[in-house]
């Protein structure tokens, strides 16, 4: 194989070799070979079987041998192909198996590749199991990246137990858009908790005054802002998270699992009732008195960063630097460029006198979790908050109203815009203080600078990041910038999207 590291684990019983089957199913992706050796008795059908029962959720499925079939093929999370060479006649036998196919779109794993020969991928992961007294030992070899995947799911073993999560059972839960993942965590007393693994993003290119996008755009680098924002929160009788434990580090975090009831139904439609609240709620944030300075218990201030102008049009441009280029095959004009920064330039400046409090950022349907056992605002649990701002309050309202992820009616966004509206009147002191044809200028601003960040970041998720999925989104976000744009403040940009060939779907 190709030039690997390795790495050598004891695993002292049959249960810790189960609970590294398991952990490797965390550590695994599409297109992973992973070859396990050993003799007879050595534990490699106990591991795979682990792993296997891991990846399916389903701690009771039947995973039989294919010593007599070679294969035995599953739909799991990632599909995965159970090889087992020991009576393979031939290693020239192994395309008529469906290898190539199987590693094109899963996960292969091969119990005795010697008798494969040469034929198995270079860059393989391979796993030697001997007998380590009455546990085994196991080596692992495999090419760096595979390698440091592996270690990253071992180092959260090791927070766990070091926290008394001694044998908790892991399942991966979610990805994101970002490279944070979720896994959940079933302790043996039957708490579950899930656990945020959240490693350093490497600094990527320079985009601006020398600095990375992340920076420029004030994304979260570590797990401090999502600890300060969620003691806030809390403190203010909103409903988000506990963070039990953390190593700000590693960036590993275990948090309250505030459930998987969300504020669709199981069509994926909007239930009506519980967006509404989750406006309520909104309104009761941005009732309360800014705080840009957040103590984390125990840590130090956490300085809530402003949504600035160079932030603003940072995020604007990626309509200019994603967007145009993938939907006409050609970059825009300079004068183009220049004329679009030049309008945002006079649009930011008409936020100068908007309302400003903290802005959660994505407060939409994949981060409001409901808690029925709750009452009042409480029943909206927040979550994925970790990059907020000071900004415009219209930027969250923009948010839900016209969710990302999910049509929302007509009817139903504008009775959330009455809600709100309606609230924040009513709190406002001194009476008549709120200034609603302001807001509503704003609202528009707002909402136009979000989707013009989205519509350029589904496509750099699917050209840089390899995440198509996210293109599915893009009539929706083009839908709701055209109703944005509707608004009296917004013709200048109006009048660029005509000229620049944008066509937007009818509503």
């Amino acid at each position: 194989m190709s030039e690997g590291q390795a790495l050598t684990l004891i695993l002292t019983d049959e249960r810790h070799t189960q609970e590294f089957g398991e952990d490797l199913a965390l550590a695994l992706k599409a297109g992973d070979c992973v070859a396990l050796s050993g003799d007879l008795g050595a534990g490699k059908s106990t591991l795979a079987r682990a792993l296997i029962r891991a990846m399916a959720d389903d701690a009771d499925l039947d995973v039989p041998s294919p010593t007599f079939t070679l294969v035995q093929l599953y739909e799991t999370r990632i599909p995965i192909a159970h090889f087992d060479l020991y009576r393979l006649g031939d290693s020239s036998e192994l395309d008529e198996l469906g290898f190539d196919e199987a590693l094109s779109s899963g996960i292969c794993l091969v119990e005795w590749p010697e008798m494969a020969g040469k034929l198995l991928p270079y860059d393989r992961i391979i796993l030697k199991l001997e007998h380590e007294g009455a546990g085994r030992r196991v080596k692992i070899t495999a090419p760096a990246p595979a390698l440091s995947r592996i270690c990253r799911v071992l180092a959260i073993r090791e927070f766990l137990t070091l926290h008394g999560y001694t044998g908790a059972r892991r399942r991966f839960l979610t990805g994101d858009a970002s490279m944070r993942a979720y896994e959940s965590v079933a302790t043996q007393d039957g708490e579950t908790l899930v656990l945020m693994d959240w490693p350093k993003r490497p600094e990527g290119p320079p985009v601006l005054d020398g600095k990375p996008y992340p920076k420029v755009a004030h994304i979260a680098e570590d797990a401090r802002p999502f600890v300060a924002i969620s003691q806030y929160l809390r403190g203010i009788g909103l409903t988000a998270p506990e963070v039990p434990h953390v190593d700000y580090d590693q960036g590993i975090l275990l948090i309250e699992n505030l459930g998987q009831e969300g504020v669709l139904d199981g069509d994926g439609q909007p239930i009506e009732d519980r967006y509404r609240e989750s406006v309520v709620a909104l309104a009761f944030l941005h009732g309360h008195e800014l705080r840009q300075d957040l103590p984390i218990e125990g840590g130090p201030i956490h300085h809530v960063p402003d949504f600035d102008p160079t932030a603003m049009k940072m995020e604007a441009r990626l309509l200019l630097d994603w967007y145009l280029p993938w939907k006409r095959g050609a970059q825009p004009s300079e004068e183009e460029r220049q004329e679009y920064l030049s309008i945002w330039d006079g649009l930011i400046g008409e936020l100068a006198d908007a309302e400003k409090n903290l802005l959660l950022r994505d407060f939409h349907s994949p981060n409001i979790i409901w808690q029925p056992q709750q009452s009042g605002v409480r029943r909206v649990g927040l979550i994925d908050f970790q990059d907020a701002m000071i900004g415009p309050t219209t930027y969250d309202l923009a948010s839900i109203v016209q969710d990302a992820r999910v049509d929302i009616p007509k009817s139903l966004a504008d009775q959330m815009m009455i809600d709100y509206l309606a609230l924040r009147r009513s709190l406002s002191s001194p009476p008549g203080a709120f200034d609603e044809p302001g807001f509503l200028k704003a609202w528009a601003i707002m909402a136009v600078q979000r989707n013009c960040k989205l519509a350029g970041l589904w496509v750099r998720l699917k050209e840089r990041d390899g995440k198509p999925q996210y293109l599915q989104h893009m009539p929706r976000t083009l839908r709701h910038l055209s109703t944005a744009l509707a608004h009296e403040a917004l013709s200048p940009l109006r009048d660029w999207c005509a000229r620049a060939g944008i066509e937007f779907p009818e509503s």
